[in-house]
């Protein structure tokens, strides 16, 4: 193992202690890591909706727990066996945060599936501390001039969008329809308008109209009757793809009918049970897919594609002791438009 000089003894991390508890900073034992693993000094984490699963409890977790999963920082040492990555480098880490290579979605590329996958800040501790454990085949080379906090959400927000539009068969000039301006579809849009696509933003208001053109949206459709965008998509001759980035299944289920011939539903965000008439689909042969994240060359994708097109995430920033106010900006959707802790260098 190799590692830089001078390692302190311990380092603060906010922990959850138990399922619901009240996020803590306490100092703990700095360890070194496994001959798999690399230690990185952490520079910025992204506060995402699904921390939640962490902090509430939703599936079984290894409390006390140090949740997150959007981390970008530095390696200060490296295991046994690692071979490609070397301290000093800048890296990062996503929601996938390892993969075991031998099950049937490892072994056909599809590693943020796997099904004995680790998954940083739930299934082990993630990055709201100022260091963390990576798993080599999950880390993320990130360029060293770009900004860790506008970075950070990439890893799991933007790549999420980012290989969802990728694995459909939507073309240039087609039509895709965003629904939800909020910390996924902000990126949704500007992702898809560099993609070449004709891009709709959909909302359910109005305050978002400028915001929407600014982020490169070709038109815009504010209203809560779902019928009336379904109205507008159809005259546009049918949604190719409708991105749902929003948590509401009732708003998703409700603007299927937009959808144009072979249209795809693509579903990124975790919003359940989702309501659609089967009738409307066979008539158009319309279908429903969903997206989860993406493995560490995923996220190295999206990173250059956001650089060399000028895809810009906008975030708001937190110290560990405002972590409180940035998880609750988050989870009431009034962050503009991803809450992103940030660690003294």
């Amino acid at each position: 193992m190799s590692a830089t000089k001078s390692l302190p003894k311990t380092y603060k991390a906010i922990v959850v202690e138990s399922k619901g508890a009240d996020f803590k900073i306490v100092d703990r034992e700095l360890k070194m890591p496994g001959a798999n693993e690399v230690l990185v000094k952490t520079e910025a984490c992204g506060i995402c909706h699904s921390d939640s699963i962490g902090k509430d409890g939703h599936w079984p977790v290894p409390y006390p727990l140090v949740v997150g999963h959007e981390i970008v920082g530095r390696i200060v040492a490296v295991g046994s066996d690692v071979k490609s990555h070397k301290v000093g480098a800048r890296v990062g880490s996503g929601w996938e945060g390892g993969h075991c290579h031998v099950c049937t979605s490892c072994r056909k590329g599809a590693f943020a599936c796997c099904e004995q996958g680790s998954i940083n800040g739930i299934k082990k501790d993630g990055g709201y501390a100022e260091y963390v454990l990576i798993n080599q085949e999950s880390v993320v080379r990130v360029p060293e001039e770009l900004d860790a906090a506008e970075v950070a959400p990439l890893l799991c927000a933007g790549v999420t969008v980012f290989r969802a539009m990728k694995a459909t068969e939507v073309k240039p000039g087609e039509v895709v329809a965003i629904q939800g301006i909020g910390g996924l579809g902000h990126l949704a849009i500007q992702f898809a308008r560099q993609a070449g696509y004709y891009v709709v933003a959909l909302s359910t208001s109005d305050d978002k109209k400028d915001l929407a053109f600014k982020l490169g949206a070709h038109e815009f459709i504010g209203t809560k009757d779902a019928s009336k965008q379904v109205e507008a998509l159809q005259k546009l001759g049918g949604a190719k793809v409708i991105l749902a980035t929003a948590p509401h299944g009732d708003s998703i289920g409700a603007v299927v009918p937009g959808l144009g011939l072979d249209g795809t539903l693509l579903v990124v965000a975790a919003a359940g049970p989702i309501k659609v008439d089967v009738n409307q689909m066979i008539a158009k042969r319309t279908g429903v897919r969903a997206w989860a994240s993406g493995s560490a060359i995923d996220s190295e994708e999206t990173i250059t594609f956001a650089q060399r097109s000028g895809v810009k995430c906008l975030v708001e920033r937190f110290t560990m002791d405002k972590v409180q106010e940035g998880y609750d900006k988050m989870m009431s959707n009034k962050a503009r438009f991803r809450s992103v802790l940030v660690f003294d260098q």
